[in-house]
């Protein structure tokens, strides 16, 4: 545990992946490390709106929109620090603290080594999902921001490199680049179930996408989305003006859909 200058304990530095197709996968998963973390967190939306002056999405490749923008992380933390990034289609099953306790001030970056091929040749939204070198190992990250090599991830090197050379993290030595276990990243629908499991990866698709409601931890995923929207889907919520209760049962049918499946 590390504490600020005042004496408060410094904040865990959280990015996640956005993409507006999916939104609530971005806000399942900030539901999901809130409601387990033991210590303070710091979540930023990694979405490309918010930083579009500094950065030029130099790619035309890939099934979401923080796929290279995971990238610029050392350089949005000005290269001080740690942070942990996490795709946004992941669920946080344990206090967040026991990954950030695990950083190593030697190593560049620490990530699940996957060493698998794909079960699914598509996943959502009909998006391409082939096999590759190191697949996988980028969509948990826990960044050392501070490392001397990763001050070369500028804007302009994040939007010019190779998608194969970012995901690969080429611009390290792999003895820089440590493992943390498995159960950090488990990827539902490519390994078998495993109940012990720290984080679900939905990489494959999200529980709220049809075909896909039905997979492992597709009920925690659901269960998560119900305590996150519980306010908005009660029916018996504030009734106090005619506005209020529409808007309450407006917001609350889509989301009974997705939670029907329960």
């Amino acid at each position: 545990m590390s504490f600020s200058p005042a004496g408060m304990i410094e904040p865990i530095r959280i990015f996640i992946g956005y993409d507006p197709k999916e939104a609530v996968a971005y806000h399942v998963c900030c539901n999901s490390i809130i409601t387990r973390a033991t210590r303070p967190v710091q979540i930023y939306p990694l979405a490309l709106n918010l930083f579009a002056s500094e950065y030029t999405e130099g790619h035309d490749d890939g099934s979401n929109e923080f796929v290279y923008s995971r990238f610029l992380v050392p350089w949005l933390c000005h290269w001080s620090g740690w942070a942990i990034y996490l795709d946004g289609d992941m669920l946080v099953r344990n206090d967040i603290a026991e990954l950030w306790d695990r950083r190593r001030g030697d190593m560049g970056v620490q990530v699940v080594k996957h060493d698998y091929k794909t079960k699914h040749p598509v996943k959502y939204f009909g998006a391409k999902n082939e096999d590759y070198p190191r697949k996988n190992w980028s969509s948990m990250i826990l960044w050392n921001c501070a490392y001397f090599p990763n001050r070369r991830l500028t804007p302009h090197y994040v939007s010019q490199a190779m998608g194969a050379h970012l995901h690969r993290f080429a611009w390290l030595k792999d003895e820089q680049i440590d493992a943390v276990p498995p159960t950090w990243n488990h990827l539902v629908g490519e390994y078998e179930h495993e109940p012990e499991a720290k984080l679900l990866h939905f990489t494959v698709a999200i529980p709220a996408l049809e075909g896909y409601e039905n997979q492992e931890g597709a009920d925690e995923w659901r269960g998560e989305l119900a305590k996150a929207m519980e306010p908005i889907g009660n029916e018996h919520g504030d009734r106090n003006s005619s506005s209020a209760g529409n808007g309450s049962r407006e917001l609350a049918s889509p989301i009974r859909s997705v939670l029907a499946h329960s």
